[in-house]
């Protein structure tokens, strides 16, 4: 099998579908990890000046060390490489300059590992100069957002580096059905995402900054513009037994919730300790409002939430109505504390709501999508 030359986001932060897949492939793969060349031009502000200089210190290590070990129970880690990249796609001419910079990094570190003719694979459209410069066997873009509606994203330019991209590379590998009607449908291959279902079907310890309460509703991922802020003060407001917990980085004004008692904000958890808290809430919660990115999305937190067994209350999106019998859906119009008091009923529903997820852990995903990458590796003559 060939080896994998892999732009993704940072590795070893919280685990996007790209890191799990590759997880799973590393037992049969090499694979060489380019850390985050970016989507966007920084901006005058506090968190980006701080990244720009943690960028830069990152590129001052030497290239291609194996990061350490983040998880202990998993495979050894991937040759990681911190890009030298200016952060400025907008100019071609600096496009060029980038492509050449990191053409100039990755080389010697395959040469170094015996690596010839790797896959390359993006999740990042921003990489799409690098396409066919490092003698790969072939190509993959994997998408797994709609970086069209992603916020803090430069739309207009990205757009046009993903429609390059999708031009140029030999598979498309989307997350969802509302992502492949993007692309051209002769190269583009349905992925939904996987579990870690041992992980969060394996009972845990109750977390003790879990606060106590009749009733615990929770939710973790990215406290961001399409969090339903509204639908939870409502719903917090009006189930003042219960306790509304939040777990997760905030990247919005969340003023609305903060004055509510009894909503707990815990900050970010690392992956593997998010089992712990979701097993022990009594409803889990998708509170998002129907904007772009949620049609397209098919969030990782879904099929975690259902391995664990808890009672799931949710908004209305695409990526849930293939468990629509296994889930709280709000109804329209319907208060959210009506939602909740609802999931709160299928408690004794824990294994149906397990048995739906069991088969898609990430390990089946990946030996799908292995499939694909022998077809790149292997054409037919």
């Amino acid at each position: 099998m060939s080896d994998l030359v892999v732009f993704g986001e940072d590795w070893g932060g919280h685990p996007s579908s790209t890191q799990h897949l590759i997880r799973c492939m590393m037992n049969q793969r090499q694979v060489v990890w380019v850390n985050s060349i970016g989507l966007r031009s920084p901006r005058l502000s506090l968190h980006d000046l701080n990244r720009v200089l943690n960028k830069g210190m990152e590129m001052l290590k030497p290239q291609g060390d194996e990061s350490k070990e983040i998880i202990t129970d998993r495979h050894a880690e991937p040759i990681i490489i911190n890009p030298r990249v200016i952060p400025f796609y907008q100019s071609t001419l600096i496009r060029e300059i980038n492509s050449s910079l990191l053409n100039r990094t990755i080389t010697p570190v395959l040469e170094a590992r015996n690596i010839v003719r790797p896959i390359l694979w993006t999740s990042l459209p921003s990489a799409v100069d690098v396409v066919g410069t490092l003698n790969e066997c072939g190509s993959v873009y994997y998408c797994g957002d709609d970086f069209s509606a992603l916020a803090g994203v430069d739309h207009k330019t990205i757009a046009g580096m993903e429609a390059e991209l999708a031009e140029k590379v030999d598979l498309i590998v989307v997350a969802s059905e509302q992502l492949a009607g993007k692309f051209p449908a002769h190269k583009t291959q349905v992925l939904p995402h996987g579990v870690d279902f041992e992980l969060f079907s394996t009972p845990h310890e109750r977390p003790h900054d879990l606060p106590e309460a009749e009733h615990i509703a929770g939710f973790y991922g990215s406290i961001s513009e399409w969090l339903d802020q509204e639908l939870l003060a409502q719903a917090a407001t009006a189930l003042p037994s219960w306790q509304f917990v939040l777990i997760g980085d905030i990247s919005t004004d969340i003023s609305t919730l903060q004055s509510i008692p009894n909503i707990t904000l815990l900050g970010a958890k690392p992956h593997h300790e998010l089992a712990a808290y979701v097993q022990h809430w009594d409803v889990a919660m998708l509170p998002f409002i129907l904007n772009e990115q949620i049609k397209a999305c098919n969030p990782l937190k879904l099929r975690e939430y259902m391995a664990s067994g808890t009672p799931v209350a949710t908004t209305r999106f695409p990526a849930v109505e293939a468990y629509e019998e296994h889930l709280t859906l709000r109804n329209p119009r319907e208060p959210f504390a009506h939602t909740l008091r609802r999931a709160l009923e299928t408690a004794d529903k824990c294994q149906d709501r397990q048995q739906q997820v069991i088969h898609e852990s990430w390990q089946a995903r990946a030996a799908q999508l292995n499939g694909w990458l022998s077809a790149i590796e292997h054409p037919q003559t």
